[in-house]
């Protein structure tokens, strides 16, 4: 299959569809809500039957008293399906481009906009193993809000177009090799979610939706100003002004790169693109964002947009580290991630509400990331790409998961949730043996992730930073496990079963048997693991 690559055309195919299939299938969404809008114009009596409900759900997401649903309206509809073709597409070129790669580098398109190495190749799955999971679970959940009167055909079709063009950006940002470009399709995500956070137009979810756009706007600005000095640097050594922000130019020529200027532009990128990835000090946005989202988009948002921005940091990361050495970025970045660690673990204490809490439980694995990051030695780059993967899969089913619970319990808190298992023991078991993933438990991969960094940061003699970041893990880990324990045990409220139908849970599952897979053997994939570390300067 090497031999495949070797045609320009296909390359141009392979690199552009994980683009060009979302938003196709976006396109389609949009045609579907314009013929639904028109027919609610020919069908006015069927239009003010549903206001109500619409009304009473700008008033709270989840007590808020519903009109009942019109016929039909309880069951998944085909268009929400259509969803699936996108992650299918990703998943598939991924493959290919895994397959096809071989000893090759990297193959690029139109000029190196488009590239992929082992690392672009690497976060194509990841993205699309994590929207098939959400994509396959969002037909059920949109059934469900419009049960609740808390959804309709234009704003089911919106949220499909969104979630669409939130794929596209964010396989552009794994895909350009031009470090403009990535500002912009980060930049694209944050606009692109504002809206899917805001989806469900209660108050509390556009307020968390202003409050991810102010946060993560300042930190995209400091990432701006980071990237413009690093085009300021690479002019300065006489880089050509087409190349000036292409990443593997900037890494074959770092030595010539001002240190001073360069020092200033990687610590503002790192503090603005930490922003997106959730990172202290600018994560605020991350519990409000991640609570409100509808349960989809929070999947999406936890399992790869926090690991795209991160992949961002990666690249920049190894153009300093071969302009300055190797201490500046594994001190920033041993900084941040305890610091981010410290604060998830002292709020997952106090947590009262699972979808904070699971935002929280992302805060303490993107530190573990960036600690993984620091260390920088092959196990280590290793350990942390495997931990994005794992991370991905299981926050996807953990937020689906919660989805469901909301609609069981109408409540977030947890305190209201009480006998899950007794009440819904598939749906139970489900968000069980996610919460078991996330601890880091055998046989999932964040166990031998989590094992990997450990191993990396002593045999670096990082023991301090290693021993500091599992007293934190453990004591996030008691409080992640008590406030499950509380919601899945005791009595049911009721003598009948709650449970959700099949058909919701098998994402769910397969989602969980990856991850456990992962952590038996990466298989097939264990080449490009290592070679994804390597494309990342693993030194």
């Amino acid at each position: 299959m090497p031999h495949l690559l070797q045609e320009p055309a296909a390359t141009a195919v392979l690199l552009t569809a994980p683009l060009a299939v979302p938003l196709a299938v976006a396109g389609v969404h949009a045609l579907t809500g314009l013929r639904a809008s028109a027919a609610q114009v020919r069908e006015p009596s069927r239009e003010v039957s549903r206001q109500p409900a619409l009304v009473g759900a700008a008033t709270g997401p989840a007590d808020g008293a519903a009109a009942p649903p019109p016929p039909g309206s309880n069951a998944p509809h085909r268009a929400d399906w259509y969803g699936l073709i996108s992650p299918s597409a990703i998943i598939t070129c991924g493959a290919v481009l895994a397959a096809a790669l071989g000893d090759d580098e990297a193959v690029t398109a139109y000029g190196g906009l488009l590239r992929a190495d082992a690392l672009t190749v690497w976060m194509l799955l990841v993205v699309g193993a994590v929207a098939l999971i959400a994509c396959a679970s969002a037909p059920s959940y949109l059934a469900g809000e419009r049960t609740a009167g808390r959804a309709d055909a234009r704003n089911t079709a919106i949220f499909h177009v969104l979630v669409q063009a939130f794929l596209a950006a964010m396989c552009l940002a794994v895909l350009t090799a031009n470090l403009g470009v990535l500002w912009v399709a980060i930049e694209a995500t944050t606009i692109v979610t504002a809206f899917l956070v805001g989806h469900r137009r209660t108050r509390t979810s556009v307020e968390a939706a202003w409050k991810y756009v102010v946060i993560c706007s300042a930190g995209i600005a400091l990432a701006f100003l980071g990237t413009v000095l690093i085009y300021y640097a690479a002019r300065q050594a006489g880089i050509a002004e087409a190349y000036a922000l292409n990443w593997p130019t900037l890494m074959e020529q770092a030595d010539r790169l001002d240190p001073a200027v360069t020092r200033l532009g990687i610590g503002l990128v790192l503090l603005g693109f930490g922003a997106k990835a959730g990172l202290v000090p600018l994560h605020a946005w991350l519990p409000d964002a991640h609570s409100q989202a509808p349960a989809p988009v929070s999947a999406l948002m936890s399992g790869v947009l926090l690991s795209v921005a991160f992949t961002a940091i990666l690249r920049y990361q190894s153009i300093a580290d071969a302009a300055l050495g190797t201490g500046y970025t594994r001190a920033l970045l041993t900084g941040i991630a305890l610091l981010t660690l410290a604060l998830a673990a002292a709020l997952l204490l106090a947590q009262r509400d699972y979808k904070r809490m699971l935002a929280y439980s992302s805060m303490e694995h993107m530190s573990l990331i960036a600690l993984g990051s620091a260390i920088g030695t092959p196990l280590a780059r290793a350990a942390l790409l495997l931990h994005i993967a794992g991370h991905g899969l299981a926050k996807a089913v953990a937020f689906c998961a919660s989805g469901h619970i909301l609609h069981l319990t109408r409540t977030t808190r947890i305190g209201r949730v009480r006998g899950l298992i007794a009440r819904a023991p598939g749906l139970a078991g489900i968000f069980g043996l996610a919460v078991v993933a996330l601890l880091g438990f055998p046989p999932f991969s964040l166990f031998a992730s989590e094992l990997g960094i450990v191993r990396a940061g002593f045999a670096a003699r990082m023991g301090w930073a290693i021993s500091a970041a599992l007293l934190l893990v453990l004591i996030a880990f008691a409080a992640l496990a008590a406030r499950t324990a509380r919601m899945l045990l005791g009595p049911a409220p009721t003598a009948r079963t709650d449970e959700p139908p099949a058909t919701t849970r098998w994402p769910l599952v397969l989602g969980l048997v990856a991850c456990a897979a992962l952590g038996i053997s990466t298989g097939p994939l264990t080449d490009l693991l290592q070679d994804a570390a390597q494309a990342i300067g693993a030194r």
